[in-house]
């Protein structure tokens, strides 16, 4: 399997920005989506699809994620991931490449960012790029 491209924050809105074709897909948990808010890519006339990859609250990988995440999509157009921080997307972006999808590409810092030494969460898609609280 070859290696999933991790794409920063600017990088993945240029991407969504640039190219019609580019699709953004959140793969965090409804109760995150309901709780933290989800991406708002409506400036740019475009909207997430939010697909979870592991169920809440059983914890089971959800064995319908291909079916649901690649509906209607092109395999040669790009696929952003994003999850919290960039763990469960990159496994998402792994089983879109397995799948035949040859742009699957893992927003590395996620919606939330990685902790700091305070326990918060930074760097996000949150703290930098638009977003709404559903």
């Amino acid at each position: 399997m070859s290696e999933i491209r991790q794409i920063d924050l600017d990088t993945a809105w240029s991407i969504l920005s640039e190219d019609p074709t580019a699709t953004l897909i959140d793969v965090r948990t409804k109760a995150e989506w309901g709780f933290v808010g989800t991406p708002d890519l409506s400036p740019i006339h475009k909207q997430a699809r939010l697909v979870e990859w592991i169920d809440y609250p059983s914890g089971s990988h959800n064995p319908n994620f291909i079916a649901e995440a690649s509906h209607g999509l092109d395999k040669e157009a790009p696929v952003l991931l994003m999850c919290r921080s960039g763990a469960r997307s990159n496994a998402a972006a792994n089983a879109l490449t397995a799948a035949g999808f040859t742009q699957a590409i893992n927003v590395a810092a996620g919606f939330e960012g990685d902790l700091d030494g305070n326990g918060h969460r930074h760097g996000g898609w949150k703290d930098k790029l638009p977003w709404k609280q559903q």
